[in-house]
């Protein structure tokens, strides 16, 4: 059930961060629901890949291609699917940060496990 919840969340910050960029657009709730699902599958699955490919870079740059890489997956995922664009890769940086900024936010109010 939590999981549900947080996942819901995601879609309303993503559905913020909508609202705040104008080179950031989402058609319906729905497509806020498949992006955030989209995000969170990416971050899971192929965001450790790109961060261990790219340690050497992230060393370099003391840590701050971190958000390239959130950029190219909140990019990614704004190609791939139809009622989830982000025009240019500034805005993909961007609102990758400000999305996890407000979907961190809206996770703190959901109470966590007890024990």
């Amino acid at each position: 059930m939590r999981i549900l919840l947080i996942w819901v969340l995601n879609a309303v910050a993503l559905l913020g961060v909508a609202y705040l960029m104008p080179s950031i657009e989402v058609t319906s709730f729905g497509s806020a629901m498949l992006a955030a699902l989209v995000i969170g599958l990416l971050n899971t699955l192929v965001r450790p890949v790109l961060v261990l490919l790219t340690l050497p870079v992230t060393l370099l740059t003391l840590g701050l291609f971190y958000f390239v890489l959130n950029g190219l997956l909140f990019w990614w995922a704004g190609h791939m699917l139809d009622g989830f664009e982000v025009h240019g890769f500034v805005s993909a940086v961007l609102g990758a940060i400000l999305y996890s900024v407000i979907a961190w936010a809206l996770s703190a109010l959901v109470p966590g496990k007890k024990g």
